[in-house]
């Protein structure tokens, strides 16, 4: 399955919204009722991170065999490692902890729904138990791997680009320390063209594990699907696996752009699932029978609803 460039038609973005106006507490009723009766399947987007300081996703450029890539990257991970948990997360966390929730499907890739659960699960939160908890759909930016496969952990990979980039290294410091980081994309870049600086120089350095096996090779990228690549079987299959173990379906902080999460509600809405969406703004659901939409930011009920639920 190839993830597809996402855009909304443009007849669903100037159509009116399909849910009603409602208030912050009328919201978290709903919710908390949806929700209370448990083995509910939770599908998110970057919308759930805007509150870490992740911006919501801006378009389709994926070009991971680009350099200039590659410099957004080592630029713009920083910030996406540093991030922490909002209060969305945190919400979810408690939800997925005492088994209302059954298991969470995750656009993004930032990593911040494990975050959340293993600061506050401890030592319950096994990294085994997050991966069958957590399905990240489109991968991960805390690792890399070469074109041959050789994977490393991006804290690594990190170091390797800053020794043979001493410069970018200086410059990536004096960001941190004055405050003045660009703004980090979902996909864990941020743009460059801003500010002022050439990126000609910028040095990719060789895979190790290629070079012990005597070949030289500097293609890495992120553990990420990017558009047009093709996610993993064994990952659509889990995904649609978990939608038809759970008894009802919450959509949080997406558009569904991406038909690879449009087609898990598609799925639901099939097996005849309840679904509830929270999302701000026009989505692909809007006006889809079975799907009770609620216009608001997460960050403005969730933990209120986590509270309510227990």
């Amino acid at each position: 399955m190839r993830v597809s460039v996402p855009g909304l038609p443009q007849t669903i973005l100037s159509a009116a919204s399909s849910a009603k106006t409602i208030s912050p507490s009328e919201a978290i009723l709903r919710l908390a009722e949806f929700l209370g009766k448990g083995n509910v399947a939770v599908l998110t987007g970057a919308g759930v991170s805007v509150d870490s300081g992740i911006r919501a996703y801006r378009g389709n450029d994926g070009r991971y065999m680009n350099p200039n890539y590659q410099l957004r990257s080592y630029l713009g991970y920083p910030p996406v490692r540093d991030a922490q948990p909002n209060p969305t997360h945190f919400a979810l966390a408690a939800l997925l902890h005492t088994s209302v929730i059954s298991h969470i499907i995750t656009q993004n890739v930032d990593g911040l729904h494990q975050k959340a659960l293993s600061q506050k699960g401890g030592r319950h939160w096994t990294p085994v138990r997050l991966q069958q908890s957590i399905l990240e759909l489109h991968g991960t930016l805390h690792r890399v791997h070469c074109k041959y496969r050789h994977s490393v952990d991006r804290d690594t990979f990190q170091d390797w680009l800053s020794t043979a980039n001493p410069k970018w290294k200086d410059f990536t410091d004096k960001m941190e320390r004055s405050s003045t980081q660009p703004r980090t994309n979902p996909d864990g870049d941020v743009a460059i063209e801003g500010l002022g600086i050439s990126y000609s120089d910028y040095s990719i350095p060789d895979c190790p594990s290629c070079l012990l096996e005597h070949r030289r090779n500097n293609i890495h990228k992120p553990e990420v699907i990017f558009f047009g690549e093709s996610i993993p079987q064994h990952i659509k299959e889990r995904s649609y696996q978990y939608i038809e173990n759970s008894d009802r379906i919450l959509i949080i902080g997406t558009t569904l752009a991406t038909y690879s999460a449009y087609r898990l509600l598609k799925h639901a809405l099939e097996l005849k699932k309840p679904v509830m969406l929270l999302n701000v703004g026009p989505t692909r659901a809007d006006g889809i029978a079975g799907v009770i939409k609620i216009d608001m930011e997460s960050g403005n009920v969730m933990r209120d609803v986590a509270r309510t639920v227990l």
